[in-house]
């Protein structure tokens, strides 16, 4: 039996990505009761600090029948007390299953090649594809479709950014970037989502003036200016974004009164949102949040 990993959603096609989100859906609405964990045991490997996506993982897991155990940074050393490749190997012998959040993709990928059980992205400084779906489950709860939807993503060309620009354009979604420049979204990140735009019919792009978004817009999406392990950056990242790069009233109030903003959390209030801005009348980054819970069932329970 060939295993199933759940790394990058590169690895994914439309149609692959739609499944997730239709059985996202099912799970959702208790329309999908299987125990596929049902005596499995999982390993959770977190080298950064997680509220939502560790906390999601392990009620997903309990709900799909499964256990689970925790291992922080200090706990396992990855690279120092010992090498991926003899954690990896290691941990083969004795779980079901790995899910990992590492700042380095390289060593996801060593984790991944050297067992034979699946392995899930729980973010890597590069990707964070878990998210993604939780992204795309809340903008079709509260859209109603993906096709022809207009998401702005205001701010850095990161992890979170990267995935949402593959995510999108794999499901026929538009997608624009406002950043500074020189914080674009990686090459290899933006010619996989151009290509995929091209065969879905959406469009990317990308600018630096934030006075180009347009009002009729459906989704405002903003995450951190400063990502976790970019901490020696913060002076530089907060003088090349500035205030003007901020979501707050007066961009979301200029708005039609459907567009919704997203933020995948945590968020710093005072840098790339205003103070007040989680609980404004358009924001459902509460729904988002929650949301990651039936995303993560659904990317479990098919791979699983």
């Amino acid at each position: 039996m060939v295993k199933k990993d759940f790394l990058s959603l590169i690895d994914l096609d439309s149609d692959q990505i739609g499944f997730l989100l239709s059985n996202a859906i099912n799970i959702k609405n208790n329309k999908i009761t299987t125990t596929p964990l049902k005596g499995k045991i999982l390993a959770l490997i977190f080298q950064h600090p997680s509220l939502r996506t560790r906390v999601s993982f392990e009620i997903g897991i309990r709900k799909l029948g499964g256990d689970c155990f925790y291992l922080d940074k200090n706990s396992i050393q990855i690279g120092e007390r010992e090498s991926v490749e003899d954690i990896a190997k290691v941990l083969d012998r004795w779980v079901d299953g790995i899910i990992i959040r590492t700042p380095s993709p390289q060593d996801l990928i060593v984790l991944a090649e050297n067992t034979s059980i699946p392995v899930i992205n729980a973010m890597t400084d590069a990707e964070h594809p878990c998210q993604t779906i939780a992204d795309l489950l809340t903008i079709l709860e509260h859209k109603k479709t993906l096709k022809g939807i207009n998401v702005v993503f205001i701010g850095d060309g990161n992890n979170v950014a990267s995935s949402l620009a593959i995510g999108c354009s794999s499901v026929g979604a538009n997608f624009t970037l406002v950043c500074p420049s020189g914080y674009e979204i990686p090459k290899e990140y933006w010619n996989e989502a151009t290509n995929r735009a091209t065969k879905n019919e959406s469009v990317l792009s990308i600018t630096n003036n934030p006075s180009d978004i347009d009002t009729s817009v459906d989704v405002i999406y903003t995450d951190v200016w400063i990502s976790m392990g970019q901490e020696k950056e913060s002076s530089k990242r907060l003088q090349s974004f500035e205030l003007k790069y901020q979501v707050n009233n007066k961009l979301l109030d200029s708005t039609n009164q459907n567009t919704i903003f997203m933020h995948d959390m945590p968020a710093h209030e005072g840098e790339e949102i205003a103070k007040g801005i989680l609980n404004h009348p358009k924001s459902v980054v509460f729904d988002q949040s929650e949301n990651r819970l039936y995303a993560q069932m659904s990317i479990m329970d098919s791979i699983f």
